[in-house]
């Protein structure tokens, strides 16, 4: 039996080990077209700068040693350039010559490629990149060797624009970012992305959000509001696009936005073909919508359980979550699942909470902040994602959450989750049980909170703002309009709130004012709590702050 895999770095290397170990007999063919077919794109922007010193660890196996210990037959700069499904061949361009070779299956892992859009003069300048492969970050790493490079611009902020935007600085480089849309790293939501732009422009790097580039030139970009920014080097990082080439040529059945359709078994339109990794859309684990989820992690996932497919073990595609994180200089950034843009555009019902934490007990040294953001169905407990930020552990606390999902967890199970502690590590009440918790007073009646975006309404149409921190705090800045009665004093001058009115109480981070809720409501009063509090409102409406 022949096996050829077209592609592969992430699911088609995954792919051909997992087909070696279960089928020691069976021919296993990789055609890579580039000159690597086992590399860390991953952690290309990471050369950059030399976090990563050594070109050669961005390699992560070498054709040679793949063949002596898997008995992988490995072809790189083999490009393949058609399929016959018909005979059952695929037709190989290598530096040589052009032939055909017959396969009885065949896996598709091509990729994405970058998104390059029709701009005037990208196309006329050499100091313009995209990052997909070692070729490119070659490139990128050449010409700033060879070339007087003092400004750069990141045209994107994706993952990939902002790590390479943090790599360009620390090489020493003045760096600009330029997004269209309002905000960078679009996985998180607005409030929650606005942290990570701070971040970049407290480094140094000049981020520029809602604009575009229009025109390319020598030494500049010029925006579709007419400024021009000096860019001596230009990183194009607007997002990728499923490489469907050889699958739209062959006749296949193509999904959402020209991704190569496949069925749970990985499975194409003809049955001798599969395909995973980027190229392909999946099922999304909440929505069981097709999506685009280009990531490392899925595309291993994907090249192993169709190894086991075609080895006759039952296996199938159970979705993604799209689980992702990024370092922005200091701090992590990370999410899970649907975030809030996504669930209004499906118009699920959802309920939405912040907390803010430390990353271990307070007491304990070197204690840093952190903030989760949990979206969630009220009356079923369903989490729908969640999103959070910090200096240290939001990884851990992103991956139990993401689990949580996959296993079907709700919010009722989040406190119950026993998670390690000893001063260093967590705290008694994680971060993930504080959520939970959080989570449960909005389901069963206890809190009603509103966010930051319904704030001005809400004041509006006549609520009263109540402030329950100290006075000092309250002094330093508060939202304007507020009134502030601090919390150990609240239950004495009940006297002098409006038993008329909606009170919203608020604090720095939410958790003060919920224990006022809780004495204002028992006491008869309406009232509502300020999600996040002033750690939040306060970032997306600084306008509206004030000081005594």
């Amino acid at each position: 039996m022949r096996i050829v895999i077209v592609g592969g770095v992430a699911g088609g290397m995954s792919a051909a080990t997992r087909l070696r170990r279960l089928n020691e007999m069976a021919e296993i063919v990789v055609l890579e077209k580039g000159p690597y077919v086992s590399f860390a794109n991953c952690g290309l922007p990471y050369y950059i700068s030399r976090e990563i010193p050594n070109r050669e660890d961005l390699i992560v196996q070498r054709p040679e040693v793949l063949n002596t210990r898997y008995q992988l037959d490995i072809r790189v700069k083999s490009e393949v350039i058609k399929i016959n499904k018909e005979d059952k061949t695929v037709v190989i361009q290598d530096e040589n010559n052009t032939y055909d070779l017959a396969y009885d299956a065949l896996i598709l892992s091509p990729g994405a490629k970058a998104i390059i859009p029709n701009i005037k003069g990208i196309h006329e300048f050499n100091h313009i990149f995209s990052v997909r492969n070692i070729p490119d970050i070659d490139a990128i790493d050449n010409y700033i060797k060879n070339n007087e490079v003092k400004n750069a611009l990141v045209v994107g902020g994706g993952f990939i624009g902002v790590e390479m935007a943090e790599s360009l600085h620390n090489k020493g480089l003045k760096v600009s970012l330029v997004e269209m849309a309002d905000q960078i790293l679009p996985p998180l939501d607005k409030e929650m992305a606005v942290h990570a732009q701070d971040e970049l422009i407290h480094q140094g790097i000049n981020v520029i959000t809602s604009k575009a580039a229009s025109e390319f030139k020598e030494k500049t970009v010029v925006l579709d509001d007419g400024r021009e920014i000096n860019a001596d080097l230009v990183i194009l990082s607007i997002g990728v696009q499923p490489e469907n080439k050889l699958a739209k040529d062959a006749g296949l059945e193509l999904g959402i936005k020209g991704s190569i359709k496949v069925d749970a078994n990985y499975q194409t339109s003809d049955p001798n073909i599969y395909a995973v990794g980027d190229a392909i859309a999946v099922k999304h684990s909440i929505t069981n919508e097709d999506v685009l989820i280009a990531l490392a992690s899925p595309a291993n996932r994907q090249g192993r359980q169709v190894a086991d497919i075609i080895s006759g073990i039952e296996r199938s595609n159970k979705g993604s979550l799209g689980t992702s994180i990024v370092r922005v200089f200091n701090q992590a950034f990370a999410s899970t699942g649907l975030n809030q843009k996504q669930l209004d555009a499906l118009n699920y019902d959802y309920e939405t909470v912040h907390v803010t934490s430390t990353h271990h007990v307070s007491y304990f040294p070197n204690a840093m902040p952190m903030t989760f953001k949990l979206l969630f169905n009220k009356d079923t407990g369903v989490i729908y994602g969640a999103q959070g930020f910090g200096y240290e552990g939001v990884d851990k606390r992103i991956d139990v959450l993401a689990t949580s999902i996959k296993a079907k967890l709700t919010i009722d199970d989040l406190p119950e989750l026993e998670l390690s502690y000893a001063p260093p590590y967590g705290a008694a009440k994680d971060m993930i049980n504080l959520l939970g918790y959080a989570a449960l007073n909005i389901k069963e009646n206890l809190s009603d909170s509103i966010q930051w975006s319904e704030l001005d309404d809400e004041l509006e149409k006549g609520a009263f703002l109540l402030d329950v921190r100290d006075g000092v705090s309250h002094n330093q800045g508060h939202i304007k309009g507020s009134h502030n009665i601090p919390l150990h004093f609240l239950r004495c001058r009940l006297h002098e709130l409006p038993y008329d009115q909606t009170i919203i109480t608020s604090c720095a981070s939410g958790q003060l004012s919920y224990a006022a809720e809780r004495i204002l409501k028992q006491s008869g009063l309406k009232v509502k709590n300020l999600d996040g509090g002033l750690r939040i409102y306060g970032k997306m409406k600084p306008e509206n702050l004030g000081k005594k």
